[in-house]
């Protein structure tokens, strides 16, 4: 097996490229920096098509590590033939792999192996070649009677010997590949209940479809009824196709013992392939559908952590709550906590005209321009208790919600409690509601992605994949933004392409010893960040006001030559590069010519570019033009709402039949995949991204069951 022809094909590389995205995983380069800094090696791949690319390598070399293994296991008990070796040397996927190397496996005690324990095998062989036509059944088996061993008349040597033969057809590496191709082309997924009260899994009481179609969010939730005790569920396969594939594998017409092979295989069937086969597909059907689970809740982060900042003046938190009452805290612009308080305008104390002069109060005194409300317990009526207060001042002022999840993993962390060891854990809440408004990436890498909540069934997946794509997405996206050096949070430089946690608190201890960065070639001095880690990080890291003007963008230290010589080709006055100008750098490079100007200055036409992209907004933030979180004035309860208004909205979570969004009502409404484009997709996620504002009309409302419906079919 070829891995590097494997990898080009299925990736449309050329042979080089694929060569050099390998070589690059292999000598720890991080995917951000290979998608960013090395475009002329790989084709300018991205950075999800690399993690797409390092996924199959690793499963790739994983297959040839277990090829490896299952040869030298067969080998060592002198049963590897030149068919077998082929057959194993040319398996593309583990299943295959282990279909082969099953007949060779370590059983547990089973009739097969109890009856070659009796010396029965070679009449299994004899029944199974099917070569005699006419004679006696009862004397072919005669010979193998044996007191000892068990064996005392004739049907006990024939029905040891069909447990032979029914053994070794559930081990055939060719008759489970067909087996397994039956299913997968006409198998359903059936389920039933196995308790008659109401649940939320009714959809599911009396339920079957093709396992080719089933899409994931049906499997998943199915596989958690059947968990709490509420369905049964199984793999229904046509029995009668499954028994005419093994016979023609395993039938020869005409001979003596071919109906003693016939039982054997519907023995077979029954005992034998059919348990393993369903086990094997409800574990392929759950590990595809955690899979596209891992991917959506992957899809869903991205844009919540890349929504814009909201740089106002100062923000106003509340962290909702009944009887422990709303906890407050103000930030200004930069996140420095200026005020916390607790107001009790909710049940049971309901002190509203109290809270009320309270939250004036702040507003005034800071200068307040927007309030952040947690969207938890008690999210409604402190809603509601904003909306009516910010009526009666003077000041303009709008709230938005704000996902709180995590928020309480967080505030009860080692970390925030080094962070705000002056505060209790409930005020800690209420600063990271405030700041993940203002900057959702930087406030929301300091939680576990998991806790984040914008997936499905995110409880159920495998933890180790889950981490590993959702800390993928992070790292993409903190290292797209780039961080600033001397403000960013451990939590923050940790996630920096080539920084490990430790070298992140190296940073911040030379920062703290030495004052602000001025430049990124001091980060060659933080102890244990070498070479290599300067390498990797030196471009993701940003100098605000610092000695070169090039610190504060994305370009790469190890491109600073080449920008001089451009400047210097393009005539660049040196006191306007001094201060950042470098006005119509795009047209002049264009005028020059690109390639032209890309050889004087021996780099690529991808580097030159981003080069004079950076240069053309030196400092930039990738986020500012995407668009800012919806505020809100007042608000409406899910009683107001009549068919056919229409809305502004927040798209909360997008999932595989549709998308939740945030039309104001405390409650949000499902726009199912049916009424999201007049066009056909095949995935809401082709045209709905998590925090994107949207159009919606109401189409249905169900106030007892608090469940809206709406449509963005020919509003967007």
């Amino acid at each position: 097996m070829n891995i590097l022809q494997i990898i080009a094909q299925e990736f449309n590389l050329l042979l080089k490229q694929a060569e050099n995205i390998i070589a690059l995983i292999d000598e720890g380069s991080t995917i951000p920096f290979i998608a960013r800094y090395r475009k002329e090696q790989t084709g300018s791949t991205d950075d999800q098509v690399l993690r797409e690319v390092f996924d199959r390598l690793m499963y790739l070399r994983n297959l040839e590590k277990r090829k490896q293994e299952v040869s030298e296991a067969i080998i060592s008990q002198g049963k590897m033939t030149d068919q077998l070796s082929a057959a194993i040397d040319a398996a593309t996927i583990l299943a295959q792999v282990e279909d082969l190397y099953r007949p060779f496996k370590q059983k547990r005690r089973t009739r097969g192996s109890i009856a070659r324990e009796k010396g029965l095998e070679p009449l299994a062989v004899i029944i199974f070649a099917q070569d005699i036509a006419d004679g006696d059944i009862a004397a072919l088996a005669e010979p193998f009677i044996n007191q000892e061993k068990n064996v005392p008349d004739t049907k006990s040597a024939l029905s040891g010997a069909m447990d032979i033969i029914a053994e070794d057809l559930s081990d055939a590496a060719a008759l489970r590949g067909r087996l397994r191709n039956l299913a997968y082309k006409g198998a359903l997924l059936i389920s039933r209940n196995i308790m008659e009260e109401d649940s939320v899994y009714r959809l599911y009481y009396e339920f079957q479809e093709p396992i080719a179609k089933i899409p994931s969010h049906r499997v998943l939730a199915i596989n958690r009824g059947e968990a709490e005790g509420f369905l049964k569920a199984a793999i229904e396969i046509d029995a009668e196709a499954a028994l005419n594939t093994i016979f023609r594998f395993a039938l020869k017409e005409g001979s003596l013992t071919t109906p003693l092979v016939k039982q054997a295989a519907e023995d077979s069937w029954k005992r034998l392939i059919y348990p393993s086969l369903e086990r094997e597909l409800r574990k392929d059907l759950t590990e595809k559908a955690a899979e596209q689970a891992i991917k959506m809740f992957g899809l869903n982060l991205k844009p919540l952590l890349m929504q814009q900042p909201l740089h106002a003046q100062a923000v106003l938190a509340l962290d909702p709550a009944y009887r422990t009452g709303c906890k407050i805290a103000v930030v200004d612009s930069t996140g420095k906590v200026l005020d916390t308080t607790v107001i009790y305008p909710t049940p049971p104390l309901s002190k509203v005209e109290e809270a009320k002069k309270t939250v004036k109060s702040l507003i005034s005194k800071h200068n307040v321009e927007v309030i952040a409300i947690g969207n938890g317990t008690a999210s409604k009526e402190s809603e509601i208790f904003i909306a009516q207060t910010i009526k009666e001042i003077p000041e303009k002022v709008s709230y938005a919600m704000v996902n709180e999840a995590g928020a309480s993993v967080y505030s009860a962390s080692k970390l925030a409690a080094e962070e705000f060891p002056q505060y209790d854990v409930s005020l800690r809440s209420a600063i990271s509601i405030a700041r993940r408004l203002q900057d959702p990436l930087a406030e929301l890498v300091k939680i576990d992605p998991k806790a984040i909540g914008v997936g499905q069934y995110q409880h159920d997946m495998p933890l180790a994949r889950l981490d590993e794509t959702l800390c993928g997405v992070v790292e993409d996206c903190v290292n797209s933004v780039g961080v600033d050096i001397n403000t960013a949070s451990p939590s923050l430089l940790s996630y920096v392409s080539g920084l490990s946690a430790a070298t992140a608190k190296n940073i911040m201890a030379y920062r703290l010893e030495n004052g602000k960065f001025t430049s990124r070639a001091q980060l060659k001095k933080v102890p244990k960040l070498g070479k290599k880690a300067f390498e990797q990080c030196a471009g993701f890291l940003r100098i605000i006001g610092g000695k070169n003007i090039l610190d504060n963008t994305a370009v790469h230290p190890e491109s600073y030559d080449a920008v001089q010589t451009l400047l210097g080709l393009l005539e660049f006055d040196p006191a306007a590069v001094k201060r950042g100008n470098f006005v119509d750098i795009a047209k002049k490079v264009r005028e020059y010519g690109e390639e032209r100007a890309a050889n004087n200055c021996r780099v690529g036409l991808p580097t030159l570019r981003d080069i004079v992209e950076e240069l053309a907004k030196p400092g930039r933030d990738i986020r500012a033009s995407l668009p800012l979180p919806l505020l809100r004035e007042d608000i409406m309860d899910i009683k107001d709402l009549r068919v056919g208004m229409v809305f502004s909205g927040t798209i909360r979570n997008v999932i595989d039949f549709g998308a939740f969004v945030d039309i104001g009502v405390h409650q949000d409404g499902l726009v199912h995949i049916s009424q999201m484009s007049d066009k056909f997709i095949k995935h809401p996620a082709e045209i709905a991204k998590v925090g994107q504002t949207v159009q919606v009309e109401v189409l249905e409302v169900d106030v007892e069951k608090k469940r809206i419906s709406l449509k963005m079919k020919g509003l967007n």
